[in-house]
């Protein structure tokens, strides 16, 4: 998903993958080898087919602490994405335009069409994660499906790939909650900070124009 915000020009090829459009998967995916994360994965199976032979990855995790970390995570991003503040910065900021484009893109896959609009009902929503996760297991055929928990950390991703595991590096948590609501902090405050200096220069516009009127 952080491509996604890197490339606004993949932004109107995902759009249409969503709508149920033949995607141009070659252009998505020019110069990459591996998809991870939405939008790609709402597309599995139509990857697979396009792909035959690429491999799945299905990592899987305590469905109470899913939900608590997606909650606190990207839902809190689209929550403050679909923020009536950011809709007026949006106006007069490209980039915060492109990110609600592009968070646009999950909102209809993952809120909306997922989850049916009720991801807050934290009920609901875990059996729909422990559904979504039981198709996968049926629909990828055996040989090319791991299901993997973090916490096993290389060697099973080493096998199933064929590759060599780093060297001395432990294995990431590149996106555990902390990390995340800091990069989130991050958009806040620019976000914030670029609100407070449009209102500061249109205000200054309109002392410009009302002096000229009384001259």
């Amino acid at each position: 998903m952080t491509e996604v915000f890197d490339h606004p020009e993949h932004v109107e090829l995902w759009k249409a993958a969503v709508r149920g459009e033949p995607a141009d998967w070659e252009e998505i995916f020019r110069g990459y080898r591996a998809t991870v994360d939405w939008p790609g994965a709402a597309f599995y199976e139509e990857l697979m087919e396009r792909y035959p032979d690429a491999k799945v990855i299905l990592t899987v995790r305590d469905p109470e602490r899913w939900y608590e970390s997606t909650r606190n995570t990207i839902y809190h991003t689209h929550k403050i994405a679909s923020s009536p503040l950011f809709t007026v910065i949006g106006l007069f900021v490209p980039g915060v335009r492109h990110m609600k484009r592009a968070t646009g893109i999950v909102n209809d896959l993952a809120w909306e069409e997922t989850f049916g609009g009720r991801f807050e009902d934290r009920e609901r929503a875990i059996q729909v994660f422990d559904r979504l996760n039981e198709e996968v297991v049926e629909h990828v055929p055996a040989e090319r499906l791991l299901v993997h928990e973090v916490k096993e950390g290389w060697e099973p991703l080493r096998e199933f790939l064929g590759v060599e595991a780093p060297k001395d590096e432990p294995f990431p948590p590149l996106n555990d909650t902390d990390a995340f609501r800091r990069r989130v902090r991050r958009h806040q405050a620019y976000a914030y900070d670029v609100s407070t200096i449009t209102a500061v220069l249109v205000g200054m516009a309109l002392l410009g124009y009302r002096s000229h009127l009384r001259r």
